[in-house]
């Protein structure tokens, strides 16, 4: 019974959907998708509850999902293993994803009331008030992806939900069974069960969600080429928010400073190994590109980032001491890594650290590759959703910056040294969402908004400013009295 629709667990009728434990090989979940049949009574359902929701008092909505945040601390060593059972990832990082889950309540009340509370101003003209308050959309649809199947989600739903909004949840295919738990903790919260519908599914799910006529909001989360589908899909449909937060070929500039010792290529060594590698280089923000100097200081800190990739620790999610990542998601990913790296080193690509498989540990295993692409005449703009980094060397900092732009996406970037007028100059020049100085591209703040520009993104960035696209401004010009027009045009006649 993986979906919910119309207040009841049901099983999906569409085809069939298998939860994989990447590191054991254990099935997790099995069920069926849900059918455009399905999809159709999910929407419906929700449009129905729409009516009443909207109308229920913000206090209340707020009262529900705190509810709900801590139903997820009750549960936060569980929900936690279940995450790193359907990613593979180590527990460190699924606790801290539950957490970031917890932590998304508070945070967005607190941008709601910054960014969506209620404005009254005096214009200046006799007992007349000016007014901004805001509306919900309608039924909103949520795509989780795979990587982080509770945050990502989650810094949608939670906004949608407290602006008065009703969710049709569609978990990525590949975690499922976390998507049901959200689920069940919403409706423990005391959430209408109108106001939460869950389907499974895969691309025929998705295809009917964002095809169908009612719903008014579509929040995604994903692959970029997915995304592109999803807004032309959406063509013309402009009754329908449309926010996406899709994928990135991320550069990471790392420019030594003349004083520096051996303590600073080393920091930065860290925080090219954190960029890149991170869930096993499955982040939307992972580093993509190393851009180093070509020079003694480029060669020095290559050597430091060697030195510290071979120390890395990959192993299962529950191993102690605790690895920077485990498995992918499937044996799929690593063949696709593996092909990528494959293709730059025909494209001329030189080799400086091979990926390795990883099959003692699991099939869907796979350890970091580093290339040096300096010389690949045409290098693909493409992401590479795994643990592949590439290395660029360029003669000066103004070819730095040339080289960070050379994609189509633009989602995070980050200097590592340099001085702050080079920050600024990076900051102003380099087409990106995120952009950091001495901190990894995976560096972002739920207090600061989250999304880029490109094929990373429409311009409806999530995290802080996620309400935004929540709800609708809704402008009111208002007097307590009826009374003749102010400022009365000619031709009109006296009262």
């Amino acid at each position: 019974m993986g979906c919910f629709i119309d207040g009841s667990w049901v099983a999906g009728e569409g085809e069939v959907l298998l939860d994989v434990d990447p590191t054991d090989g254990d099935t997790l979940w099995t069920g069926r998708a849900a059918t455009p049949a399905q999809v159709d009574l999910a929407v419906r359902a929700a449009a129905r509850a729409f009516a009443s929701w909207r109308r229920v008092d913000l206090e209340e909505r707020l009262a529900i999902l705190s509810r709900y945040a801590a139903l997820l601390k009750r549960d936060k060593t569980d929900l936690a293993a279940l995450i790193a059972r359907e990613t593979g990832k180590p527990l460190w990082e699924c606790t801290a994803e539950v957490g970031a889950m917890i932590g998304k309540v508070p945070v967005t009340l607190s941008a709601w009331e910054a960014r969506c509370g209620d404005e009254r101003i005096a214009p200046g003209i006799a007992d007349v008030v000016g007014s901004r308050r805001v509306k919900p959309h309608g039924v909103t649809v949520v795509f989780g992806p795979f990587n982080l199947p509770g945050h990502l989600p989650n810094g949608h739903l939670v906004p949608a939900l407290l602006a008065g909004n009703t969710v049709v949840l569609k978990p990525s295919e590949q975690t499922p069974a976390f998507g049901v738990a959200m689920v069940e903790r919403l409706l423990e919260a005391g959430l209408p069960s109108g106001c939460i519908q869950l389907v499974q599914g895969a691309r025929e799910t998705g295809v009917a969600l964002t095809a169908h006529p009612l719903i008014r909001g579509l929040y995604f989360t994903g692959s970029s080429d997915v995304g592109r589908q999803i807004h032309r899909a959406l063509g013309g449909r402009t009754e329908v928010v449309c926010a996406l937060e899709m994928g990135g070929n991320n550069p990471l500039v790392v420019w030594p400073m003349p004083d520096w010792q051996q303590t600073e290529y080393d920091a930065a060594a860290l925080h090219v190994v954190v960029s890149a590698f991170i869930t096993g280089g499955q982040r939307c923000t992972c580093a993509r590109r190393l851009i180093v100097p070509d020079n003694a200081a480029g060669e020095r800190l290559l050597a430091a980032v060697v030195s510290r990739v071979g120390q890395l620790r990959i192993d299962r999610w529950d191993a102690e001491p605790q690895p920077l990542y485990g498995p992918l998601i499937n044996a799929a990913a690593v063949e696709m890594t593996l092909q990528a790296w494959q293709s730059l080193c025909a494209l001329g690509g030189e080799p400086v650290m091979t990926p390795e498989r990883l099959t003692a540990l699991s099939p869907a295993a796979l350890s970091p590759g580093l290339i040096d692409v300096t010389n690949v005449a045409a290098l693909p703009d493409a992401e590479v959703f795994g643990p592949l980094l590439r290395l660029i060397r360029v003669a000066d900092f103004d070819a730095a910056l040339l080289e960070a732009n050379r994609t189509a996406y633009g989602l995070s970037a980050a200097l590592i040294g340099g001085t702050h007028t080079d920050f600024e100059r990076f900051w102003a020049e380099v087409d990106a969402g995120i952009c950091n100085w001495n901190r990894a591209t995976t560096g972002a703040l739920s207090t600061l908004p989250f999304g880029g520009t490109g094929l990373s993104g429409n311009h409806r960035p999530a995290g802080w400013t996620s309400v935004d696209y929540c709800a609708w401004p809704v402008a009111s010009t208002e007097r307590p009295v009826v009374a003749a027009p102010i400022g009365l045009p000619p031709g009109v006649g006296v009262v």
